[in-house]
């Protein structure tokens, strides 16, 4: 079940909204909640208790979508991707963006904690 809801947002925001949702072919709506559900369940790193920051610091792609992900780079550069294969490699090559800034994010945080060592 979903709930209508009438939200009045700045001008700036519904302009970058709608560029992405133009550029990925999704209505405005869907890319809003999107963004309001990864705003949620992505809490920042900076508010985790310390097992969950170093958790993060080792997180990586599962290796179902790792391999697919791979796969599908390969095939991209010999430029053998069909339409549906090319907005896969997107969404994956999104998912692995993400993780890796969380990643970093938590390593990050985990030196300022003293709970890992820095990086050298």
């Amino acid at each position: 079940m979903a709930e209508i809801v009438t939200l009045q947002i700045p001008d700036m925001l519904a302009q970058r909204v709608k560029e992405i949702a133009a550029f990925t072919h999704r209505r405005f709506e869907d890319v809003l909640v999107e963004f309001i559900d990864r705003a949620i369940t992505e809490l920042p790193v900076e508010s985790l208790p310390n097992e969950q920051v170093l958790a993060l610091c080792d997180i990586q792609m599962e290796t179902e979508q790792q391999e697919v992900f791979s796969d599908l780079l390969a095939r991209n550069q010999e430029g053998e991707l069909n339409e549906v294969e090319i907005k896969k490699l997107d969404e994956l090559m999104q998912v692995y963006r993400r993780g890796l800034v969380r990643k970093a994010r938590a390593l990050k945080v985990a030196v300022e904690r003293g709970i890992k060592p820095a990086l050298i």
